[in-house]
């Protein structure tokens, strides 16, 4: 991985943090209001990197909230006695000993960004403030190499797969600005937070303090040596998965790029993470993993991580050589119009041919220690061995995949006594014109994996069946009499297709 940054960065000190806080409340700078201020195509236009929609929307405005807006939301300087309006209890000097701005007699200057962002949980709504790195809109150019991401897309995808589980103790591997860390806080006693970034561990330890999260402990060093021979019953990481070329003239980000050779990270990561793990514990990533030389890359993760562990993963997307390039190249903020773009595409197409690369995919790891004493619901089953592709919207996925651990762990013990159908399944009949009888049978999920199951007839009315009066051995005997076919044979057949409708969430063990 890559050095550790010495640049200086923002200071949590703790009475400072206290009084940033404050004013930031006093302002109300939330998102709703933001939004209501200048407006919601303008917001919507600044996740997209254009701020001049604000500006204009915003023109002449001198509110507290449009100041602390410009500057701590755009990045952009604002008037010395505006600001110290703005932050009656911080003050500019304040701000500036925070390592969040500089200033001159006249003009202060932002050091970074501080953002309102919200989140849904189990727990319900809430908004944090998360202090980051300027970005590319701010500084009108590329990011250094040292920047510190704010929440991403990336932290926002991690965010929604994590299980929604109680745990004593947590870790949060490259925590970035923090964002994961907070968000674990939630449902766990204690969490580790951990980076190879001391500029990304400073920011995050600000956003602690500024939303008063107390239960964090931050570390610095690589990957798991901060927290070498203890054991989490949660991991979660975003780490800087992004294949880089590893060659004279290629920016590496610390925010993105793990300093190892192609998916090399994500191997270490995967093969390292379950010697940190409780008994049950649950460890999860976002990664990219090549497929090379006609073996898929599904396979080789398939390949990193021991039999005897539950493994679940999930490819939402895949790339060419020459997609994934002119993504992340992209995003280093340079363009094809740019005269550094051609030379860094060829480096990276050269290093995918190296390799034999012929595409990337990415997606989400759930790795869990299976509870394997006797007399435990998982001693007799078989670990969990997923590798799937989902294409289709999906929507939360933590609460599908912990139905699906859920439901594992039932399964052990055989098909429940009493099944009931999901709320959020429907199903459709798809017939030819002039036929009463379907030629197609579908099962559709309305949330979570928005998984659509075709069914036969008998599997359809079984299902249908289910609705926590009868119990499966009842509604299976049922069927056999209906469609004139011996019980065992018509069990035989269904209890497969059951025990599969039961792991994805669409039918639900009764009470």
């Amino acid at each position: 991985m890559t050095a550790v940054s010495d640049t200086p960065a923002p200071v949590p000190e703790p009475l400072g943090s206290a009084d940033l806080a404050a004013d930031l409340d006093a302002a109300d700078l939330r998102s709703e209001p933001l939004r209501r201020l200048w407006g919601e195509e303008a917001d919507d236009a600044l996740a997209r990197g254009m701020r001049e929609p604000i500006l204009r929307a915003i023109a002449g405005d001198s509110s507290v909230l449009a100041t602390l807006g410009r500057l701590l939301v755009l990045g952009m300087p604002q008037p010395r006695a505006a600001v110290d309006d703005a932050l009656p209890r911080l003050g500019v000097e304040g701000l500036i000993a925070l390592g969040l701005a500089t200033a001159d007699a006249e003009t202060v200057s932002p050091a970074a960004l501080l953002r309102p962002q919200s989140f849904v949980d189990a727990d319900g709504v809430g908004e944090w403030w998360i202090a980051s790195d300027l970005d590319e809109v701010a500084l009108d150019g590329a990011l250094p190499a040292d920047h510190v991401l704010g929440v991403g897309g990336a932290s926002r995808t991690l965010a929604e797969t994590i299980v929604p589980i109680e745990v004593d103790r947590a870790l949060d591997l490259g925590t970035g600005c923090g964002i994961q860390a907070l968000l674990v806080a939630r449902r766990a006693r204690t969490v580790v937070a951990t980076d190879i970034s001391a500029r990304a561990l400073a920011f995050a330890e600000l956003n602690a303090r500024l939303n008063g999260v107390t239960n964090i402990e931050f570390r610095l060093g690589s990957m798991f040596d901060p927290v070498e021979g203890e054991a989490f019953d949660l991991i979660v990481s975003n780490p800087p998965f992004v294949i880089t070329p590893r060659v004279d003239g290629v920016p590496a980000y610390e925010y993105r790029d793990g300093g190892l050779v192609g998916d090399a990270l994500v191997e270490q990561f995967v093969r390292t993470a379950p010697a940190f793990l409780t008994v049950g514990g649950i460890a999860q990533l976002l990664g990219n993993w090549e497929s090379r030389a006609g073996v898929a890359g599904l396979a080789r993760l398939d390949a990193w991580v021991p039999a005897d562990l539950d493994l679940w993963v999930i490819e939402r997307e895949q790339l060419s050589p020459l997609g994934y390039a002119e993504l992340w190249i992209r995003d280093g903020g340079t363009t094809p119009r740019d005269r550094e773009f051609t030379p860094l595409l060829t480096a990276w197409l050269d290093d995918f041919a190296a390799r034999e690369v012929t595409s990337i995919g990415f997606g989400y790891v759930l790795i869990r220690r299976p509870s394997t004493g006797a007399g435990t619901e998982q001693a007799d089953a078989a670990p969990i061995r997923r590798m799937e592709k989902l294409s289709q919207p999906v929507s939360n996925v933590g609460t599908a995949l912990a139905i699906g651990l859920a439901a594992h762990d039932v399964l052990a013990e055989g098909v429940p006594a009493t099944l009931v159908t999901a709320s959020d399944v429907t199903e459709a009949r798809h017939l030819l014109p002039g036929n009463d009888d379907p030629s197609v049978i579908e099962l559709r999920q309305g949330s979570g994996f928005a998984r659509t199951v075709n069914v036969d007839p008998a599997l359809a009315a079984f299902v249908g069946a289910c609705d926590g009066e009868l119990t499966v051995g009842q509604i299976v005997a049922a069927l056999a009499d209906l469609f004139e076919v011996p019980l065992a044979d018509l069990w035989s057949e269904l209890e497969p297709r059951i025990r599969a409708l039961v792991f994805d969430g669409l039918l639900v063990p009764g009470e």
